[in-house]
């Protein structure tokens, strides 16, 4: 029986809306300064009233940039963000899927000291390796391209590891009545195994699109033409200029801008989301 304390309740409640207000209050202040005019900042105070300027601001962002910076336009980087966290979500995900199905439900020789293989890499992230990664990138030709972009961080351990995870609850009774159906490998994947993922694979696909999204240090390393940087360059050279007073107008309105997409992503698979990461039974 659970005993009804006021006091528990209210003191839960007030915990509950002070991490709120302070996960909320920056995101508030972003939001807030982007709806001023740049001599708002001048006296070092940051408003906390709504401004007049933010259509200007916005449609600034979106269409000019700020050239005292260097930025380009917001929109071309966006789409060059969304295109790159798309291609690794989406890659991650194909290429760990099928590795934990290969690694699940083939036998094959030295098959567990691949996954193993596979496994190790999470200490290898690729700020750990950059060099010889950005080397291969560079002798391939693919620098200032989508494929240099993407490609270098589609492969993931930590979903390889959470597909096999989940294949081996399985049934084994699936199988055995597929291949009594005459059902053969790739169509027990396609028909049995991809649907029953189908929460894992919203859950990943989340995180897996946040992270390609905030990616800074790989971009920044292997892009030099303004058609290829993504948002979270833009931002960083906004906010850093050498014989100028970064306009924080400007800024707040790109990181507005820029954190629209991942919220949208992760309002819009909320309910798969939290299934892929809390269902237990399948």
């Amino acid at each position: 029986m659970v005993e009804n304390r006021p006091i528990l309740d209210f003191i839960c409640h007030l915990i509950l809306i002070a991490g709120v207000v302070i996960v909320a209050f920056p995101v508030y202040i972003a939001i807030i300064a982007s709806t001023h005019g740049n001599t708002d900042f001048m006296s070092g105070m940051v408003p906390l009233l709504p401004g007049t300027h933010a259509l200007a601001n916005y449609s600034q962002m979106l269409s000019i940039g700020v050239s005292t910076s260097g930025a380009p336009p917001l929109g071309p980087m966006m789409l060059n963000s969304l295109v790159m966290a798309l291609t690794i979500a989406i890659g991650k995900i194909a290429i760990s899927i099928l590795s934990a199905f290969a690694i699940v439900y083939f036998r094959f020789p030295f098959r567990m000291l691949a996954f193993w293989a596979i496994f190790i890499t999470l200490m290898l992230p690729v700020e750990v390796r950059i060099l010889p990664t950005f080397k291969v990138v560079a002798d391939l030709g693919m620098l200032n391209s989508y494929a240099g972009l993407s490609i270098p961080l589609i492969a993931s351990a930590t979903a390889t590891f959470l597909f096999r995870q989940f294949f081996l609850t399985v049934p084994d009774e699936l199988m055995e009545a597929a291949r009594v159906d005459s059902a053969g490998p790739m169509k027990f994947f396609f028909d049995i195994l991809l649907p029953l993922s189908r929460t894992n694979m919203a859950a990943l696909f989340v995180i897996l699109f946040i992270y390609g999204w905030n990616q800074y240090l790989w971009p920044l390393l292997i892009t030099t033409d303004p058609g290829y940087y993504t948002v979270v360059m833009g931002i960083k050279r906004m906010a850093e200029v050498a014989d100028s007073y970064p306009q924080w107008n400007l800024v707040m309105a790109a990181v507005v801008l820029a954190m629209l997409p991942p919220v949208a992503v992760v309002v819009l698979m909320q309910r798969l989301f939290v299934k892929g990461l809390v269902e237990t039974e399948k």
